[in-house]
């Protein structure tokens, strides 16, 4: 049996699943390009079929990839694996994942379909899908809840069609890592090699990890994930957790490996969060802020003696340099650069002139300019959508209850100014905001963070906003003011809204 762990990442589709983690095309390409930088094997670009945003965004990803394989979900439906097949065309190496429930629950009160009609949909699917590409995915949804003969007999048949991945998904976290372990043994026993056997497992449980794990223990060869461990209600299993894992584990793990370059980890995470505006926990393993941060004085001692007294693994190996102070307003072009490279962003020569543009700006302002610094400056400079309406100045004062906001905004190659009271002055700049628009937008969310540290820390702020006729967005503003970085937001909200209508 190959000793290879394929990772199939799923960021850019389930993990896109969290409430509150819509991505543009603009932001979802950045974030392929990193995954294929991290050594990722299979990269699902997104539900081809659920939108024209998210077929463009797959489409592109599609383009631009040269060395992962880009995949599209379909259900078990033909105008779905068309829009898949579609697509995926440009790409160099591609796959289409197609799935239908398979479990007695969801065959009779969501699909209202018999076993047998299960399983011949799933045949047509697969079928149908070779026809747009060599490389068939096919899952079983709600596997972890499916009767085993059931499980065997369907995906006897969808290989046999030709699917050469069976994926065999935890869809619910219900299950518990010694009964995944007892029902993937079964069936890569009984799949014998004629397809490489797959699992997805979600964390309702707090399990995810753990199960995923164990699957490969026994036999399992791909391990389907997302960065963070973002996804719906609790998220999936953590790509970084599982990787490290098997990196750090290798008395268990013995020859078993993944391609996952490890200090890419890191700024891969810090991307993903930048991007979603969801920060990991501060103790989530491998990349929250204190998985390698220690209070306690013993453990202060210890690690100060001899780090493996209590890291097992070094922060340097996920990309995660602790003392990365480096440049300032003297800095040059060439310093900056090659800080970009080191931190994972290869821009070209005019995306490259305007970071540093940027990075000038902020250099004039702080003190001491952070690796954090950079990655959200960067981030938001390349991930940034066209601008309907741009931000030109802002006035802001409050005083008591009062509080209120003048703005100038460019839109269309005119400057619109106008002002507004509020309740806060936060309010005050969303009121104005909608006023010039002429689109009233509800505040679903708002969150303020500091990038790095220090008083002169950069905010980044994150919105929410449903906008009139449209359903929610989210915006996102960098600023070392707390209010122009609140409009940044919600402006860039505004953009991302007008983009979709």
């Amino acid at each position: 049996m190959n000793n290879k762990i394929i990772i199939f990442d799923t960021t850019l589709r389930d993990g896109e699943q969290s409430p509150g983690a819509s991505m543009n095309t603009a932001e979802k390409l950045q974030i392929a390009l990193q995954l294929e930088r991290l050594g990722v094997d299979v990269m699902e670009a997104g539900f081809a079929a659920a939108s024209p945003g998210d077929f463009d965004a797959v489409n592109q990803i599609a383009k631009q990839a040269s060395n992962i394989r880009v995949c599209s979900l379909a259900r078990a439906v033909q105008s779905d694996i068309k829009a898949a097949g579609e697509a995926l065309s440009p790409a160099k190496f591609k796959r289409i994942h197609t799935f239908i429930a398979t479990s007695p629950i969801h065959m009779e009160y969501k699909l209202k379909m018999s076993p047998s009609e299960v399983i011949k949909r799933a045949v047509e699917a697969v079928r149908y899908a070779k026809t747009f590409c060599d490389d068939v995915e096919f899952s079983c949804e709600d596997a972890g809840r499916s009767d085993i003969n059931f499980l065997k007999e369907i995906c006897d048949a969808v290989i046999g069609a030709g699917a050469g991945t069976i994926n065999l998904p935890d869809t619910v976290g219900y299950r518990l890592p010694t009964e995944l372990s007892d029902m993937i043994s079964q069936m890569v026993k009984f799949i014998d090699n004629r397809a490489v056997v797959s699992v997805h497992n979600h964390n309702d449980l707090g399990l995810a990890t753990a199960n995923s794990l164990a699957c490969v223990l026994a036999g399992a060869r791909q391990v389907e994930c997302t960065i963070n461990g973002i996804g719906e209600r609790a998220g999936n299993a953590a790509l970084e957790e599982i990787v490290m894992a098997i990196k750090t584990r290798k008395d268990v793990f013995s020859e078993l490996y993944t391609d996952i370059i490890a200090k890419e980890i890191y700024p891969t995470s810090r991307l993903i969060a930048s991007i979603t505006g969801i920060e990991p926990q501060p103790n989530k393993a491998i990349v929250g802020k204190n998985a390698f941060a220690h209070e306690s004085g013993i453990h202060q001692d210890g690690v100060l003696k001899h780090k493996e007294t209590y890291e097992i693994i070094s922060a340097e190996s996920i990309g995660l340099e602790k003392n990365s102070l480096v440049l300032g307003k003297h800095s040059g072009r060439h310093a900056f650069k090659d800080k970009l490279i080191s931190l994972g962003f290869d821009l070209d020569s005019e995306a490259l002139n305007t970071a540093f543009e940027k990075f000038k700006e902020l250099a004039d302002k702080k003190k001491e300019v952070f690796d954090d610094d950079i990655r959200a400056l960067v981030s938001e400079e390349i991930t940034k959508i066209p601008q309907s309406y741009e931000i030109v100045g802002l006035l802001q004062s409050s005083g008591g209850n009062l509080a209120s906001a003048s703005i100038s905004i460019r839109h269309n190659g005119e400057i619109i100014s106008d002002s507004a009271l509020g309740n806060g002055t936060a309010d005050a700049i969303f009121k104005v905001i909608d006023r010039i628009s002429g689109i009233s937008g509800a505040l679903k969310d708002y969150k303020v963070s500091a990038v790095s540290q220090g008083k002169d820390a950069l905010a980044k702020v994150d919105v929410k906003v449903e906008f009139e006729g449209g359903g929610a967005v989210m915006g996102h503003g960098l600023d070392i003011d707390t209010m122009m970085a609140s409009a940044k937001a919600y402006i860039g909200a505004l953009n991302s809204y007008m983009r979709k209508i």
